[in-house]
C-alpha cells in the first residue's frame, strides 16, 4: 500500500520528448542505414550521380559522398554522425567518403538483429574495436612501397592511383588526362602543403580536352580603364611589382574646409593632389617594374601613365592569387611605394595575357620557385565544370597523401575481401559471441565489392562467391584480387594498376569503426522542447524590431 502512495517525481519539464532503451537504439540505426543508403548507388567507376535542387534554386550534380552528404540537410540526430565522417575523411585524405559512410552503415545493419536479440551493445563495441584494430594491422601488413623509385616511375605510380580515383568521377572518360595533369600539379608545389597554391580556374566552353595546366599562376583579367588596351602583353623575364594600395586620384573629403587668402592658393592644392599621385606612379617606373599588380583600384590616370612607359598593370586582383604570385615570383606585397628596392620585385620567364574562351587571362610561367600551379577547366555547363573540380580536387589530394605516405593497396574490393577472409578465419579462433559479432564485422566489409557490382549492373552473388573462392586459396595468390568492372568478373587489381593509398582504407575503418560504435553505444535521446521554442521566440523578436514602422518587418504578416 505504501508503494503505492509515492508521490510522482516530474524530472523533466513538460513536453520534453525522450526515447530510451532497444527502441531507440534501432531507430538510431534505421537512420542512418536510411542516409548510408542515399550515396550507395555513387560508389565505384559505374556509380550514378545525385541532382540536388536547394531552397536557393542552385543546382548541383555530384558523385562525391561528401559533397552530397553536405547539400543533404540531415536532422535527426544520429544520422548526423555520419556527416561528419564523411566531411572527416575528405578533409583528411579527399576521397573514400562514400565508402567511410557505406562501411558504417552496414557495420550497424550487421549489429541490429544482435540488438534485437538482447546481446548488450558493449558486447559489441568491444568486438568491433578489436575486429577493427586486426583489419588496419592487415592492410598495413598487405601495403606495398613506392618509396625509392625514380621521379620517372614515381610519377607514373602516382598518376595510376589518381587514375582510380578519378574513375568514379563524372570525368572518369578522360582520367588518364586528368590524373597526369593532377600529378604535375602536386609535384609543381613540391614539399610546400598548401594546397592553395594549387588554383582552379574555371571556364565555361570548349570540351574536358581544352582543360591545360599552367605552371606557375593565371587568372581572370580583372576590371580596367581606358588606356589598358595599349599596355604591352607580353614580356620575357619581367620584374613583379606587387602592391596593396589604391593608384588612383583622391577627391577631398566631403565637407572638407580649406581657407584661402589668395584665390591662387587654389591651383597649388589642386597640384598637391596631382602630385602625390604621379610621385607615387613615378616610384613605381623607377623600380624597373614591367608588370605591376594591385590587391586595389589602379585607376584611369595610372592606367594611362603605364600604357605610356610600356608597364603592364592590373588592379583589384584577388587576394589569394596575389598570394600565389607572390610564393611563385619570388616578390614581397607591398603597402608603400617607397624604397622599393630590387628583393621585394618578383620576376618569371614569360608573362602575357591569353585569350582562353571568352575570357582573357593572365599567365606567369617559368617562375623561380615554381612553388604554385594553376589548372584552367574547360567543359560544356557550369553544373559540369563545378563537378570536374570537385573530382579533380580529390585526385590532388590523393596524390599529396600517396606521396607522403607513400603506400599502396589494391582497389576494386580486393582489399576489402582480403580483411572480411582474415576476420573470418581470425574469428574461428575465439571462444564465445565475439566470434558472431566478429564474422558480422567481416560480412560487413563485403558490403564495398557487392555494391561495385551492383552498381555496374552485374550479378553480386555470382561475383562474390568468385571472389571468396579466389581470396581463400592458401597460397594467398589471391590477395589482389577484386571486381573487374569492365567485364563483370574478377581480375588482378593490382597488375591491373587499380590501386589507391592504403591511407584512405585505415582511416574509413577508423572513422566508420568509430562511428558505428558511437551509434551503439547512445540508449537513450532527450529533446529539450525550451530550446526550440525559445530560438522560435528569438526569431519573431528579432524580425519585429527590424521592421520599420511595424511594415515588413520578417516576424510580421503584412496587411
Amino acid at each position: 500500500m505504501a508503494s503505492m502512495m509515492q508521490p510522482q517525481i516530474i524530472l523533466l519539464k513538460e513536453g520534453t520528448d525522450t526515447s530510451q532503451g532497444k527502441p531507440q537504439l534501432i531507430s538510431n540505426i534505421n537512420a542512418c542505414v536510411a542516409v548510408a543508403d542515399v550515396v550507395r548507388t555513387t560508389l565505384g567507376p559505374r556509380g550514378m550521380d545525385k541532382l540536388i535542387h536547394d531552397d536557393k534554386g542552385n543546382t548541383t550534380i555530384s558523385n562525391d559522398g561528401a559533397t552530397i552528404m553536405k547539400l543533404l540537410d540531415i536532422v535527426h540526430p544520429a544520422a548526423k554522425i555520419l556527416v561528419d565522417i564523411a566531411k572527416s575523411q575528405d578533409s583528411e585524405v579527399g576521397d573514400g567518403t562514400t565508402t567511410v559512410v557505406l562501411l558504417a552503415g552496414e557495420f550497424l545493419k550487421e549489429a541490429q538483429p544482435f540488438i534485437e536479440d538482447g546481446v548488450h551493445p558493449q558486447n559489441l563495441i568491444r568486438s568491433y574495436r578489436t575486429a577493427s584494430y586486426l583489419a588496419i594491422e592487415k592492410i598495413k601488413e598487405l601495403a606495398v612501397s613506392i618509396e625509392g623509385k625514380s621521379l620517372e616511375e614515381k610519377k607514373r605510380l602516382l598518376a595510376k592511383c589518381a587514375a582510380t580515383t578519378l574513375s568514379s568521377k563524372l570525368i572518369g572518360g578522360e582520367k588518364e588526362f586528368f590524373a597526369t595533369m593532377a600529378v604535375d600539379a602536386v609535384l609543381a608545389i613540391g614539399a610546400e602543403d598548401r594546397l592553395n597554391m594549387i588554383g582552379m580556374k574555371k571556364v565555361p566552353g570548349g570540351t574536358m580536352r581544352d582543360s591545360f595546366l599552367v605552371n606557375g599562376v593565371a587568372f581572370k583579367k580583372t576590371f580596367s580603364y581606358a588606356g589598358f588596351e595599349q599596355q604591352p602583353k607580353k614580356f620575357l623575364n619581367p620584374k613583379i611589382l606587387l602592391l596593396n594600395i589604391e593608384l588612383e586620384l583622391k577627391s577631398e573629403k566631403e565637407n572638407a574646409e580649406i581657407r584661402l587668402s589668395d584665390p591662387l592658393q587654389y591651383q597649388s592644392i589642386v597640384d598637391a593632389e596631382w602630385n602625390i599621385i604621379y610621385d607615387k606612379l613615378d616610384k613605381c617606373v623607377k623600380s624597373g617594374a614591367k608588370v605591376v599588380l594591385s590587391r586595389l583600384a589602379i585607376g584611369d590616370l595610372a592606367t594611362q601613365y603605364f600604357a605610356d612607359r610600356d608597364i603592364f598593370c592590373a588592379g583589384r586582383v584577388a587576394e589569394e592569387d596575389l598570394h600565389r604570385v607572390a610564393a611563385a615570383a619570388g616578390g614581397t606585397v607591398q603597402t608603400t611605394v617607397n624604397n622599393v628596392i630590387d628583393e621585394v620585385l618578383g620576376t618569371c620567364d614569360i608573362f602575357e595575357e591569353k585569350q582562353v574562351g571568352n575570357e582573357r587571362f593572365n599567365i606567369f610561367s617559368g617562375c623561380p620557385s615554381g612553388r604554385t600551379a594553376t589548372i584552367v577547366l574547360r567543359g560544356g555547363a557550369d553544373q559540369f565544370i563545378e563537378e570536374a573540380e570537385r573530382s579533380l580536387h580529390d585526385a590532388i589530394m590523393i596524390v599529396r597523401r600517396a606521396l607522403k605516405n607513400s603506400s599502396v593497396v589494391s582497389g576494386g574490393g580486393a582489399i576489402d575481401m582480403e580483411i572480411s577472409r582474415y576476420l573470418r578465419q581470425h574469428a574461428r579462433t575465439i571462444a564465445g559471441k565475439s566470434q558472431l559479432f566478429i564474422n558480422s564485422y567481416a560480412k560487413a566489409l563485403e558490403v564495398i565489392p557487392r555494391q561495385l557490382c551492383d552498381n555496374a549492373g552485374f550479378d553480386a552473388t555470382d561475383v562474390l562467391n568468385k571472389l571468396r573462392q579466389k581470396h581463400a586459396l592458401p597460397s594467398g595468390e589471391g590477395a589482389p584480387y577484386g571486381v573487374d568492372i569492365n567485364t563483370g568478373g574478377i581480375a588482378d587489381s593490382f597488375a591491373n594498376f587499380v590501386w589507391e593509398p592504403a591511407v584512405i582504407k585505415l582511416n574509413a575503418i577508423n572513422a566508420a569503426t568509430e562511428a558505428a560504435c558511437l551509434v551503439l553505444s547512445v540508449d537513450e535521446t532527450v529533446k529539450n522542447p525550451k530550446s526550440e521554442s525559445a530560438q522560435g521566440d528569438a526569431a519573431t523578436m528579432g524580425g519585429r524590431g527590424r521592421g520599420r514602422g511595424g511594415y515588413g518587418g520578417r516576424g510580421m504578416r503584412r496587411r
